[in-house]
């Protein structure tokens, strides 16, 4: 269990480290001079607290809630959108929703992996797929959601088995096997999201461009 923690908190040190000049390049100064920004980002903030905030299950760590990560990548970046993060877990450990939000391998399985997934899928999506509005929508949302939100239901219960918290069996009955009732759902809450940001407004995606998405159709560069 210290071991296991030891390295997540290694690899979080150095990811944050990593990602710092991201958010201060790009995400600081923007957010410092432009008001409605800030209040974009502070609504964001507010609303995926809420979601993480609306959990279901039975076992203590073993309950399941909305991501809504994919999202946030596609609107931040997966750097930036790894710092928005902390705030939320701050605010669910005082609040005293997750006593575990602060912890490494929570930050590690349920903040970076969801979130570099995500944009992972993006990128293999962005080289490799038609570039058009409703591959972005399907493609970058609904199916990417979906993917992230199942696999961090996998890797969540893979390390409550490896770190021996549950009897495998009670991991897969009673967390492991809401994967295929969190998948359309998951998928469906990013997608829509991206849906009505990139035909409502395109401008608060970072990774959405009408020069690509719209205009052009090509199949590769």
């Amino acid at each position: 269990m210290i071991i296991e923690i030891f390295i997540a908190a290694i690899l979080i040190v150095v990811t944050t480290y990593w990602v710092k000049n991201d958010f201060a390049r790009v995400f600081w100064p923007k957010f410092t001079v432009e008001r409605r920004f800030q209040h974009l980002t502070l609504a964001v903030l507010v609303v995926i607290t809420l979601l993480w905030s609306l959990r279901a299950g039975i076992l203590a760590g073993l309950d399941i809630h909305f991501l809504a990560l994919t999202a946030l990548a596609m609107m931040y970046g997966w750097k930036t959108a790894f710092v928005l993060t902390l705030p939320i877990n701050i605010m669910l450990t005082l609040l005293g929703i997750d006593h575990t939000a602060l912890q490494p391998s929570n930050l590690l399985i349920s903040n970076l992996i969801p979130l570099v997934t995500s944009y992972l899928i993006f990128m293999a999506s962005h080289r490799w797929l038609a570039r058009n509005i409703f591959v972005f929508i399907f493609v970058c949302g609904f199916i990417n959601g979906a993917i992230t939100g199942s696999l961090h239901l996998a890797i969540s219960a893979a390390y409550l088995s490896l770190t021996e918290q549950y009897h495998w069996q009670v991991i897969y009955d009673n967390y492991l096997i809401f994967i295929v009732l969190m998948l359309f759902p998951e998928g469906l809450l990013n997608g829509m999201a991206l849906a009505m940001l990139s035909v409502f407004k395109p401008e608060w995606l970072r990774v959405f461009s009408d020069r690509d998405y719209i205009y052009h159709h090509s199949q590769k560069d």
